[in-house]
């Protein structure tokens, strides 16, 4: 009977059980389906390392000869390594493709993953195993040939074997930050390939236990100045990268179903509170035919076990299988992985039990207390409660306020916890609102910043290594365009190390250092200035020592920090040619910039990109981020309206009695209705001024988890903040509307009832 009862209930007060178990099926949803998305990456990317026995680190000298690897070897019983010679090279086909070839000892460390063709064998001297995302985009296959040119040498090789390396998730040029995988691919043979008896290995992989940065401390105590750089298994640009978008993936569906999870358990105990209050006389017409207490309590428990239930279970099966599929395709275009599957975690099981019992624990609350007055009290309607006269009734202002003012003030002051509720309501959806829409302006801001406001040029063409000095300034003359040097440094302050990049600017305006809020930074030709982001990453500022050097060579210089800049996606060093020479080292451009849209070819030029092509590159790397803020919005937006309404419902329910007795007293439909939209109007706006703070600090996290090569600070603009009030303000008018039939049917008789 009380089965029937409960599902009768429910179907009754449809709207708000709909709206319990909506926010329970998308808090569940979101948090398996965006979790099953990064936790399936993690899985992924970490059986993918575990395969393929991805290095702990890699030393780089250009002398790596037996008696080296020796010594690497001897430092720890655990030390595994292999040598590599890596260095660029041209493949053969219109476009001059660059493809970083690797001439390999053993293939035991960082393993080329075979997809199609033959294992890698280190004796075979006639095969090459290529890049599959490269072959993909040229049309090769098993059993082509392709030839190579690299310092003069031109070399023909048969493809064996096509697949993916573990140190190519994320692959791009110097030209492009999304990959282009018909201008850049990477290439295995075995040593014995090489057309030279003795190999120059310029690469050791080694595999090593404990901490990184201990292991690098011992490289340097022990092998100081016998090779130029170390950087460790976090620090390598493919890990780095996959990991950052990773950490931010993982940081959306951590945060975002909170708010989900939290407001279903407020709709909950608004809606049960209400069912009750309005079931008091069947609750006491149960107790008096001999239902016991615990038999009623177990009844109105159940309502929201079951929603809250369903819904869970549903959200754990679909999230994870839906929205992985949404986000997997557009990464697909940018990290290379053999697989592409979404993961479990019992973290989704113990996010849905948690919801489950606080459920229960919700509903119990709400129930309890009527549950434990006897029959005679439970069957008559219950008392309304009485006003106190407060401190600020008593002040001499109080009687110069409006009726309205007055009612709206006693009546939140004898229903608190509905007050509250409201309020705390709304600084939910407030927040997520201020979080999405300050994400997508930060996006907007970052990619306005780094492409009008920093580099003003219209082309940039990457120079090749073996051009001459002479024909690097023909290039430089015909477009009319300045030289600049962009390199891979490392910079270490005490036991810190960061690696970062050094551009040198050679009396150019193509390119202008901004700070924080895009004024120019003035850097003479003597100082040097240091990103914002990394000087908080190594905990510097203006006039502290830091020791630095270019990778891929050994001489490092202590320097003094002169000026600050900030950068949104570039973080190190910026200073003119002058200082660079000044420090003893040479001074070698690597690319041009021009204000001019070229499109010729020059054989001193590796590749050429235009600002068009680098701000469509930007949007494909930030697709699957632009996809989170979207549904953050959605969701957002949907949640405001379930909030209010269930909140504004229950206000209705509450204050019934009193709607009803103004309403015999004459007041008309539009004066009650402006009576209920005061209200609604104070509690909105008190909940959205909470909640700017409560948005803007889920705002900091969020772009805090973007990792360390991305510079961004949250900020709520003039627009956020318009269409988050305009969104949470015309939802509450909204409400109000909604309940104006309810005023107008509203029966006197039957609300005007009281204790008799």
């Amino acid at each position: 009977m009380l089965a029937k009862k409960m599902l009768r209930d429910i179907w009754k007060h449809k709207t708000q059980f709909l709206s319990i178990f909506l926010m329970a099926f998308l808090g569940v949803f979101v948090f398996a389906g965006v979790g099953g998305e990064s936790v399936g990456l993690e899985v992924n990317v970490d059986k993918y390392y575990g395969e393929t026995n991805l290095a702990d680190g890699w030393i780089y000298s250009a002398n790596l000869n037996d008696d080296f690897v020796d010594k690497v070897n001897n430092l720890s019983p655990t030390t595994q390594s292999e040598r590599q010679l890596v260095l660029d090279s041209v493949a053969d086909f219109s476009n001059d493709p660059e493809i970083t070839l690797h001439f390999v000892e053993n293939n035991t460390i960082s393993k080329f993953y075979l997809m199609d063709g033959e294992p890698l064998n280190i004796s075979d001297s006639d095969g090459v195993w290529l890049d599959k995302s490269f072959a993909d985009a040229k049309s090769l296959k098993v059993g082509d040939n392709i030839t190579f040119e690299f310092n003069g040498i031109t070399l023909e090789k048969e493809i064996k074997g096509i697949g993916y390396s573990p140190e190519y998730v994320y692959h791009a040029s110097s030209a492009s930050i999304i990959p282009d995988f018909n201008k850049i691919g990477f290439a295995y043979m075995s040593y014995k390939a090489f057309p030279m008896d003795n190999v120059p290995y310029n690469v050791l992989e080694v595999k090593f236990t404990g901490n990184p940065g201990d292991y690098n401390d011992l490289l340097s105590d022990k092998l100081d100045g016998d090779y130029n750089s170390f950087v460790e298994q976090s620090e390598h640009s493919s890990v780095s990268q996959f990991s950052e978008e990773m950490d931010q993936h993982k940081m959306m569906g951590d945060i975002f179903p909170v708010v989900f999870i939290l407001i279903a358990m407020l709709i909950l105990l608004t809606t049960m509170t209400r069912i009750i209050a309005h079931q008091r006389t069947q609750i006491g017409i149960l107790k008096s035919n001999g239902f016991k207490n615990r038999s009623i309590i177990f009844h109105y428990v159940s309502y929201g076990f079951w929603l809250v239930f369903i819904g869970s279970i549903l959200g754990l099966i679909i999230g994870p299988l839906t929205l992985p599929q949404l986000f997997y395709p557009s990464m697909s275009a940018t990290y290379k992985l053999p697989s592409w599957d979404p993961a479990w975690s019992m973290n989704f099981v113990y996010v849905a039990a948690l919801m489950i019992i606080m459920s229960l624990i919700v509903s119990y609350v709400a129930v309890r207390s009527i549950s434990k007055e006897n029959p005679a009290d439970t069957i008559r309607p219950k008392a309304p409660k009485i006003s106190t006269t407060g401190v600020l009734e008593k002040l001499g202002f109080w009687k110069r306020l409006s009726f309205n003012a007055r009612w709206n003030y006693r009546d939140a002051k004898r229903n608190k916890f509905r007050a509250i509720m409201t309020i705390v309501g709304v600084i939910g959806c407030t927040a997520l609102l201020v979080s999405a829409f300050g994400m997508y302006d930060g996006m907007n801001d970052l990619k306005e910043w780094e492409y009008n406001q920093i580099n003003h040029y219209d082309s940039k063409m990457v120079i090749d290594e073996e051009a001459s000095i002479s024909e690097i300034d023909s290039v430089a003359d015909e477009v009319d365009g300045d030289k600049l040097m962009e390199s891979a440094i490392e910079i270490e302050v005490g036991s810190t190390k960061k690696s970062g990049s050094l551009l040198v600017l050679n009396d150019t305006d193509l390119v202008t250092p901004t700070d924080y809020d895009w004024n120019k930074v003035e850097i003479a030709d003597d100082e040097i200035s240091i990103s914002q982001k990394m000087a908080d990453l190594l905990g510097v500022g203006i006039g502290d020592t830091v020791k630095w050097h270019i990778m891929g060579s050994d001489k490092w210089v202590n320097v003094t920090i002169d000026k600050i800049h900030a950068d949104p996606i570039s973080q190190g060093f910026i200073m003119s040619k002058d200082k660079l020479e000044d420090l003893g080292l040479n001074y070698t451009p690597t690319s041009i910039v021009t204000s001019e849209h070229v499109d010729k070819n020059f054989s001193a030029i590796k590749s050429t990109s235009s600002m068009k092509d680098m701000t469509s590159s930007w949007d494909e790397l930030t697709e699957s981020m632009w996809l989170l803020i979207y549904i953050l919005i959605f969701f957002a937006s949907l949640l405001a309206v379930v909030v209010l309404y269930n909140l504004g419902l229950l206000s209705f329910t509450e204050i019934e009695r009193e709607i009803a007795t103004l309403k015999v007293l004459g007041f008309k439909t539009g004066a009650l209705r402006r009576l209920l939209l005061t209200q609604n109007l104070w509690f909105t706006a008190i909940g959205f001024i909470l909640g700017l703070p409560v948005g803007y600090y889920i705002l900091a996290i969020m772009w805090q988890s973007s990792g360390d090569s991305f510079y961004i600070l949250p900020s709520i603009s003039i627009t956020n903040f318009i269409l988050t009030a305009l969104i949470t303000f015309a939802l509450s008018i909204l409400v109000n509307l909604m309940f104006s039939g309810k005023i107008r049917k509203l029966d006197m008789v039957e609300s005007l009832k009281g204790v008799e």
